[in-house]
């Protein structure tokens, strides 16, 4: 494992720590223009979110109506009421978003989608860069207002639905996750500066609680306006 990485791996709680949890589960209030412009109406009603933590499998609830849920995992998305019946589902959801283009709306089965991968991403950083596959070096560092930021590069494998292969981590001097830069590719197409802020201890792991995502400028700089998606996370547990 990349010497970098390990030490941070073990500022965020350890790898064995990680690896005997399964899942995290954890309450989100969302905010988002990201659903305006794809034309979802807004919900800020705080949703459960329970992530498996070495499989990308993700359930949302209530997704839509109060009494729904929906499931996410790279092959199949779906939207199921509280007795388990079917309400939509799509099998290999990725495909349909070659038709897609920037301001394309959304069904609840794109978005699911969208969500699923990205919290099962975003949530379980910077974990997820052990796994089999994902290839990680340190490129040159990052001046943040005068304190001086370490960035991960990982090339993600094939075999892991997230965002565009290439994703930049950058870590502060505590070598905890302050940011995390990506390219929206299936969304409206732009590339992402995702910040982190007010960490806590959940059962031994430390976790952000408040994620802030704006668009990033030529200078690598965020466009702190629109605030692209909001979440605020509370109630974490691992399981």
């Amino acid at each position: 494992m990349n010497k970098l990485l390990l030490e941070i791996i073990e500022a965020h709680g350890g790898l064995n720590r990680w690896r005997n949890f399964s899942r995290l589960e954890a309450t989100t209030v969302t905010d988002s223009a990201l659903r305006s412009i794809k034309g979802l109406a807004q919900d800020d009603h705080p949703r459960e979110v329970m992530l498996w933590l070495h499989e990308e499998r993700v359930r949302l609830k209530p997704f839509g109506d109060p009494y729904w849920r929906c499931d996410f995992t790279p092959d199949r998305v779906t939207i199921s009421a509280s007795d388990d019946a079917v309400v939509d589902d799509r099998h290999d959801p990725r495909a349909i978003f070659v038709r897609h283009d920037g301001v394309t709306p959304w069904d609840p089965l794109d978005l699911g989608y969208f969500e699923g991968y990205a919290l099962w991403t975003c949530l379980n950083v910077p974990f997820v860069l052990t796994m089999p596959g994902v290839d990680v070096w340190e490129t040159d560092p990052w001046d943040e207002n005068g304190e001086i930021w370490r960035v991960l590069r990982a090339r993600f494998p094939d075999t892991i639905t997230t965002f565009r292969t290439d994703q930049d981590f950058f870590f502060s001097e505590d070598l905890l996750l302050r940011r995390h830069d990506y390219h929206l590719d299936i969304a409206a197409g732009f590339d992402a500066v995702h910040l982190m802020f007010d960490y806590i201890q959940a059962n031994g792991i430390n976790f952000p609680t408040r994620r802030r995502v704006y668009g990033r400028g030529p200078d690598r700089r965020p466009l702190l306006a629109p605030l692209m998606v909001s979440i605020d996370v509370s109630n974490v547990r691992f399981i």
